[in-house]
């Protein structure tokens, strides 16, 4: 097993955190986001959240959906979808011993392609911008697990 300050020495781990770092704080930013659209177009879930705005019957017309904080939403959970795979499958290729370039290759256009959908989706840029970003990440996190395996294999 692997020391903390052996972790710490090695150059695709110290990347590997950075770049998960920064994905993380991505994703943790879309839940302000989230809030923000939320507040700005007073809709909300919980009827605690619009006691603000009225009690009883006044505040019901702020307990409903609306598009724009369902878009953010839907980038938020496609971020889930994305991120959570990628800091598993990320960990795991940092541990392989892969080249640090190829590492940084693969962190770096990861993080790029989710920043992109971001402002894909939140704008929103018209398609294939978001799908292409999609698929770019998709695929990065699928060439490390590729790489990963080929690796580790253990049959």
């Amino acid at each position: 097993m692997a020391k903390l300050t052996q972790l710490i020495d090695n150059e695709v781990f110290r990347a590997y955190a950075t770049y998960a770092t920064i994905v993380l704080l991505k994703m943790m930013l879309m839940s302000l986001i989230t809030a923000y659209f939320r507040i700005t177009r007073k809709a909300f879930v919980n009827p605690e959240d619009t006691a603000s705005y009225g009690k009883g019957e006044s505040a019901k017309k702020y307990l409903r959906t609306d598009a724009d904080v369902e878009r953010v939403r839907r980038g938020h959970l496609n971020d889930l979808e994305n991120i959570v795979p990628f800091l598993g499958i990320g960990l795991l290729y940092a541990l392989s011993g892969p080249d640090l370039s190829t590492a940084l290759l693969h962190f770096r256009i990861f993080v790029g392609a989710r920043i992109t959908h971001t402002f894909a989706y939140l704008i929103p840029l018209p398609q294939p911008a978001r799908g292409l970003s999609w698929v770019v990440g998709y695929a990065v996190t699928i060439s490390m697990a590729y790489k990963v395996l080929k690796t580790a294999l253990y049959l």
